[in-house]
């Protein structure tokens, strides 16, 4: 009997440590650790591209996810721009965001690319005739956005995180600006999250050592 109780708690210790993410399979550490905007808080920052067909299929569950993320976390958006042809999609979602129309498009984006197949997202034309459309503004003002100088920093910066991040692909998930999960690497959509929630209680329990 108490060999089989033995064998039976390495049996229950085998499965609870296979269930734990693992460092360097389903998450590793990023290239450089990057700053985030509130060291108070634990940022997650999912680096995605519209043109994604996986991006597409995650966002329902990442939404409904963000929704129930506590307090002490907060989550933006950055979008990938590891080569130039993913350019258009980028400025898109940033000249969204400067005239107020993230909540509005953000979804409606993903569904013109995917749903509709009403153009490419390489076409920067096409899209600043699409965010034209959808917003109702007039479009001087978004071919004004897409050619700022602010456009181009933003660009810059997004490009630099992707590097400095280790991203290998989009949708991608930086936690606290030192660890990186996505769901080739988790598994699934499902499992992205689940190692996400992982990491975010790790982190917070290591804050909570240094106050």
């Amino acid at each position: 009997m108490k060999k089989l109780m033995t064998a039976l708690m390495l049996l229950v210790s085998t499965t609870v440590m296979a269930g734990t993410p693992q460092n360097g399979t389903e998450f590793t550490q990023t290239t450089q650790v990057m700053p985030t905007d509130n060291p108070a808080k634990i940022e997650v920052t999912e680096l995605f591209w519209y043109g994604c067909p996986h991006c597409y299929v995650l966002e329902p569950q990442l939404a409904a996810w963000v929704k129930a993320l506590p307090k002490d976390v907060t989550f933006k958006r950055v979008p990938g721009l590891p080569r130039p042809d993913w350019a258009p999609m980028a400025k898109a979602f940033y000249v969204m965001e400067a005239l107020g129309l993230s909540e509005k498009l953000h979804s409606k984006l993903f569904d013109a690319l995917h749903k509709q197949k009403a153009f490419l997202p390489n076409d920067e034309k096409a899209t600043i005739d699409w965010i034209t459309k959808e917003s109702g503004l007039d479009r001087k003002k978004v071919e004004t956005e897409f050619n700022s100088f602010s456009l181009n920093t933003k660009l810059n910066q997004a490009a630099q995180i992707f590097r400095a991040s280790g991203a290998t692909g989009v949708p991608s998930l930086i936690i606290d600006g030192k660890y990186i999960t996505s769901v080739t690497m988790a598994g699934g959509n499902q499992e992205v999250l689940n190692v996400a929630n992982y990491i975010i209680e790790n982190v917070r329990k290591d804050k909570a050592t240094k106050k």
